[in-house]
């Protein structure tokens, strides 16, 4: 109940300056029965509050578990009593590492749900740069996995031009963003990294599709759930955002 509690004043006074909120299931997952009826809870006010949820759980796996994860978080199981629906969420994040039929699956997990998947490309932590950079002959292995969102995006295309495959690009190594944004033009940017990971608001205008400010979603947590004025601290980010597409 206090997690729930804490969850829904932050969606309460920090939401009128965000458009999502993201999250993270593992800190959820930690406290068993009791951490699934919160994460229900908190995407239930979140949606109340006219939020859209990403769960954020990076999932991936064989084709066959990654139907079940898609099941779980956006969409429902038959089952002979009926479809018991999952946890309801309008996007997820996942991992690509496992390769294209995996991705498939996931990609089609979220069309059929109407939903939307975030496939992890350059991740904001450190050591990232060990394995996400590293050359596979004449590019580097974060490039592959922009090439397999950029593959996937059609499946998704919506009608402003963005397509509902986007990618997690981290703010903490901004010299990626203009060549990613090159070879994922029509893809949201997942951005996580900005405020407590180091990251800068005015370091991300590479990662914006031209004429689309809607092609990045910053995700911030620590420097908003820990401000002492949460709705002062969101505000602020949307204004600092909002102004890379002026």
């Amino acid at each position: 109940m206090a997690v729930y509690e804490e969850c829904s004043r932050l969606i309460e006074v920090a939401g009128p300056a965000c458009v999502a909120v993201k999250p993270q299931l593992a800190c959820f997952e930690r406290l068993g029965q009791h951490g699934w009826w919160a994460l229900d809870e908190v995407c239930r006010a979140a949606r109340r509050e006219g939020l859209l949820v990403v769960a954020d759980g990076k999932r991936g796996d064989v084709p066959v578990t990654a139907a079940a994860y898609g099941q779980a978080l956006v969409g429902e199981t038959e089952t002979p009593w009926g479809p018991v629906g999952g946890l309801g969420a309008d996007a997820f994040t996942a991992n690509p590492l496992l390769g294209d039929d995996a991705v498939e699956v996931l990609v089609e997990a979220a069309q059929a749900a109407a939903a939307g998947v975030f496939l992890l490309v350059r991740t904001s932590n450190p050591g990232a740069a060990r394995v996400q950079d590293q050359s596979l002959g004449d590019h580097p292995l974060h490039e592959e996995l922009a090439a397999m969102v950029a593959e996937s995006a059609p499946k998704l295309a919506g009608e402003s031009g963005l397509s509902g495959v986007g990618a997690v690009v981290g703010a903490t190594a901004p010299q990626h963003l203009g060549r990613l944004r090159e070879l994922m033009p029509d893809s949201i940017f997942l951005i996580p990294g900005v405020g407590a990971q180091g990251g800068k608001p005015e370091d991300l205008g590479p990662a914006l599709a031209q004429g689309r400010p809607a092609s990045i979603l910053v995700a911030a947590s620590r420097s908003i759930g820990r401000a002492d004025d949460p709705a002062a601290a969101a505000d602020k980010l949307r204004a600092e955002i909002w102004s890379l597409g002026e």
